[in-house]
């Protein structure tokens, strides 16, 4: 699947899939996981049907699937590789902060 291609929802739908298929692997079932994570089984059961889910949930359902650790990679800081030499890194204009 080309991820890079995928709308929003798409992803969504996707990541829905891909912790059903990590939460059947480790045998868990819905009321389970909704145990383990203290998020209700409701929010679980919507989230694999459509993909919509909170942040916070989701957080605490990639906590018990063991699957926490690959958000760290979801923003990742500016490769400082990209500058060739010193003038390349002072003439980067990348904004420092947002706007109102």
């Amino acid at each position: 699947m080309a991820i890079m291609w995928l709308t929003p929802f798409e992803m969504a739908e996707h990541l829905a899939k891909q912790a059903k298929k990590r939460r059947l692997k480790l045998n868990l079932s819905q009321k389970t996981l909704s145990e383990r994570s203290d998020v209700s089984l409701a929010t679980i059961k919507l989230f694999e049907r459509t993909g919509k889910i909170s942040l916070a949930s989701l957080l605490k359902i990639a906590l018990v699937l063991d699957c926490l650790k690959h958000f760290e990679e979801l923003f990742p800081e500016q490769d400082p590789e990209k500058f060739h030499s010193l003038d390349d890194l002072l003439k980067d204009n990348t904004r420092k902060r947002g706007r109102q």
